[in-house]
């Protein structure tokens, strides 16, 4: 046996409670205080208990995070076979167990390294959302509509099947859709390539929610938010600008008000206008309707205060309004339903492109990452099916660890929750058997919003689990650990000084007073 030769690092009390394995615990914890160390000790105390390494799950958010968690316990594992009595005793009375100074503890303790290696399954599961969830979908690819032996693509094999199929969805328009084709030009016409792309990618994404959409969408956008349904918007513009719809007979009253308003130019430039619209045909006049909004309005599209100040058009001031009112909400409600039918266009092509992408990964038996979320979540929620699912999962997980929570999204969070809920229920396939679940997570580093995550999310799963461990009787030790091992207090006291100065969100006028400020940080940490 050799001696510990490494520094111990002992546990802080707040770390304590969240390494804890007999209970549920949920962590808030910032950078740089020692939340991994808190996740392995929680596993090497679970492993302690006698918790089989199968029975443990611990999801994280990245590759390289799950691969280093891992690589650490079994690292510690290891050394553990290796030290004499009192270095183990020290080692373990450092991540919190009680019974360190016994004999048949350390002996168990040298055995775990072996128990982890030989297990069934590979040992302990610490890996990703999406890694657990291609497991799952492998043990039961009927039951998610899979083809069996599906493949998942990686991040760059994803990019490229969008990119190749977008292609051939561009051509096949070009020769078989001339309506799709006018929609892909006109989007491409209104972003660039990057936003273009980015759009399609979220389109692809939630292919079952856009795919969903009513078949005519441009009649139940504009009905949604209100608008005419029975014409384009230039036809409809056109039947507006008759002399029912618009008082023809108040612009000409209006305009024989304005002539007589001899002392200023403007007087006699709007009757000049008005008189000029009136004699137009209604599609001229929708053509230029803007020239009359201006005969009322400013540039801002607020009325012209001398229509109610100037004494010459005092007589017509309520006609003025009136008309004003007519024609802001005219061009108003015709900027809405072009804008509506715009979306609808883009909607359109997002669906077709969802859907070609649907279908290649159907004919070629592959999933992305947003497949492997989607598809779990509803295979875990299916009635019937499902429980069948969760009861052979049941019999294989007791204990869950959610690494990196505050980007896990709400689809995510199903899962979780379809994993765990069992351990709240007071009934199962293990009845009397402590069932955990340990979250960790900071609100504060939520920066994956374009994968659905928020801080929201983060809450909103924060609740849901509080009141199941409540009612349950097994409440959820509420952990925060604040002390910092990572940074030294005078660069702390330049953040507090940054954060003090500019804000939480800084504002424009606070940039160069920012940029200092971190300047000085730079200098500090340097």
């Amino acid at each position: 046996m050799t001696s510990n030769a490494k520094p111990l690092t002992l546990l802080t009390d707040p770390q304590q409670r969240g390494a804890d394995p007999s209970g549920n615990a949920w962590m808030s914890a910032s950078a740089g205080t020692g939340k991994t160390q808190v996740l392995t000790a929680r596993i090497k105390r679970l492993l302690l208990s006698g918790v089989p390494p199968h029975a443990i799950l611990a999801i994280t958010f990245t590759k390289s995070g799950a691969a280093g968690m891992a690589r650490r316990v079994r690292k510690d594992l290891a050394a553990w076979v290796r030290l004499d009595d009192v270095s183990l005793g020290h080692e373990l009375f450092a991540i919190g167990d009680l019974l360190h100074d016994r004999a048949e503890r350390r002996a168990f303790a040298r055995t775990l390294f072996a128990k982890v290696i030989d297990a069934s399954g590979g040992g302990l599961a610490i890996q990703t959302i999406h890694s657990f969830c291609q497991s799952l979908l492998g043990g039961f690819p009927e039951e998610a509509g899979l083809a069996p032996g599906f493949r998942a693509l990686d991040e760059a094999e994803i990019a490229e099947l969008r990119s190749s199929t977008l292609s051939d969805m561009v051509a096949h328009a070009e020769r078989h859709d001339p309506a799709l084709a006018k929609r892909l030009h006109d989007l491409a016409l209104a972003v660039d390539e990057a936003n273009l792309r980015a759009y399609l990618d979220r389109c692809a994404a939630a292919a079952d929610a856009i795919d969903a959409l009513p078949s005519g969408l441009a009649p139940w956008l504009r009905s949604a938010f209100g608008l005419p349904t029975d014409a384009t918007p230039d036809a409809w513009l056109v039947a507006q600008c008759s002399d029912e719809a618009i008082d023809g007979r108040a612009l000409a009253a209006i305009a024989d008000a304005c002539a007589t308003w001899t002392s200023a130019k403007a007087g006699a430039e709007r009757a000049f206008a008005i008189r000029g619209w009136l004699a137009r045909a209604p599609d001229a006049r929708a053509a230029s309707i803007g020239e009359l909004f201006a005969v009322f309005a400013t540039a801002k599209g607020e009325m012209r205060k001398d229509w109610m100040t100037s004494k010459p058009l005092a007589p017509v001031s309520d006609l003025a309004m009136r008309c004003f009112d007519t024609v802001a909400e005219i061009t108003a409600t015709h900027t809405h339903m072009a804008a509506a039918d715009r979306l609808a266009d883009g909607l359109e092509v997002g669906r077709a492109f969802a859907r070609a992408v649907k279908d290649r990964k159907r004919r070629e038996g592959l999933v992305d990452f947003d497949d492997l979320i989607r598809l779990t979540a509803r295979l875990l929620a299916e009635p019937g099916r499902a429980d069948w699912i969760r009861y052979k999962l049941d019999t294989r997980i007791d204990h869950i660890l959610v690494d990196e929570a505050q980007d896990t999204n709400a689809e995510q969070w199903t899962i979780v929750r379809s994993l765990a809920e069992e351990y709240f229920a007071g009934v199962g396939a293990k009845d009397g058997l402590v069932r955990t679940l340990f979250v960790v997570g900071d609100y504060k580093q939520a920066i994956y919003g374009f994968q659905g995550t928020s801080p929201r999310n983060f809450a909103n799963a924060r609740g849901d689990f509080f009141e199941l461990g409540d009612g349950a009787e097994r409440p959820f030790a509420d952990v925060a650990i604040n002390q910092n091992f990572r940074s030294s207090p005078p660069v702390l006291r330049v953040v507090d000084d940054v954060i003090a100065s500019v804000g939480p969100v800084p504002k424009v006028r606070n940039r160069s007073k920012m940029r200092r400020m971190l300047a000085l940080l730079a200098s500090s940490v340097g």
